[in-house]
């Protein structure tokens, strides 16, 4: 038996085809932590996206062989307890690519060249009261010839580099926060010491897990070493940058700019730090969509359903230790 706990995190135009082996499937749109017991009591493969499922609970889920992740995150899983009883536990890689990239330059290009403040100034009629046939109400910075600094060496951040060499920019990516300049730096072509970057990039964009060494990678002492015109990209995970101190930053005019895809928790309270920032006029913020184009959600998709038919075929894929 099959059960998928949390559909509605892909697109319903996305195919989810079924695994070719005999089985039962059942799907829930969505399921809090309240109800992933009594769902999977009776499953051998659960399939999760965001959903908690913690030693407590899988504690009394015996039956259990395989949780397939629907992500390449799997902070959700209690993986350790996992690993130590023998239930499996499977992720998707290599699918967000290039839907990731492009949002990163999306978030950076709209910055950038005021893309966002224009159109709500034509909206308002400002270019009727300009009076003539453009206005400059925002600053308007070219990405070409700018320095780019990059926060994670991965297969994400190798194409955000490609791109950004395309664009005339030099991409840079990060040596570990806190490495001596002398011992650890460069750790090979490409790499410069973390704080040397703080002060030197136009643009950060970060491409790193959330992790104990990452969270709160970048808070105040980093914006206020940063160029006036910096501005950030966050599309990893929320809390590898302190969004108080992100506000502060944007409000005090610390950085240009900041375009954000993630936070913690998901989604925001309404009254969240992150809310408050997506209504400051050098702020975007979006609902961790970087990843979600439809050829990415396709081919998580179809990865999905191979892990698990290779899990049951004695030939596995893409498991975790």
């Amino acid at each position: 038996k099959i059960v998928f706990l949390e559909r509605a995190t892909l697109a319903p135009q996305i195919t989810l085809k079924r695994p070719n082996f005999a089985h039962d499937y059942v799907e829930y749109e969505r399921s809090g932590a309240d109800q992933v017991l009594e769902r999977l009591a009776d499953a051998d493969i659960a399939i999760i996206n965001k959903v908690q499922v913690r030693a407590p609970v899988l504690e009394q889920l015996p039956k259990l062989k395989l949780i397939a992740v629907a992500a390449t995150g799997t902070d959700c899983v209690d993986v350790a307890w996992c690993r130590e009883h023998g239930v499996a536990v499977s992720n998707v890689r290599g699918y967000s690519v290039n839907t990731v990239p492009e949002h990163v330059f999306a978030l950076m290009l709209a910055l950038r060249r005021g893309i966002v403040g224009f159109r709500a100034d034509v909206l308002a009629g400002e270019w009727q009261r300009a009076n003539q046939f453009c206005f400059f109400n925002h600053p308007i910075r070219d990405l070409s010839g700018s320095r780019l600094g990059i926060v994670g060496g991965g297969a994400i951040g190798g194409k955000v580099a490609r791109i950004a060499e395309g664009f005339g920019m030099e991409p840079v990516f990060a040596g570990r926060k806190g490495a001596t300049r002398d011992v650890e730096v460069p750790v090979k072509p490409g790499y410069v010491a973390f704080d040397e970057l703080i002060e030197t990039a136009d643009a950060f964009t970060i491409h790193c897990p959330l992790t104990p060494e990452t969270r709160g990678l970048i808070g105040l002492p980093e914006f206020r070493r940063m160029k006036r015109s910096a501005i950030v990209v966050n599309t990893a995970r929320g809390g590898i940058i302190a969004e108080e101190d992100l506000e502060t930053a944007l409000r005090e005019g610390l950085i240009a700019g900041a375009g954000i895809d993630v936070t913690l928790p998901e989604p925001p309270a309404a009254d969240a730090t992150i809310m408050r920032i997506a209504a400051l006029p050098n702020a975007i913020v979006t609902p961790h969509v970087a990843w979600a184009s439809d050829e990415a959600q396709q081919i998580l998709a179809d990865q999905l359903i191979r892990n698990i038919e290779n899990f049951v075929a004695g030939n596995p894929t893409n498991l975790l230790g």
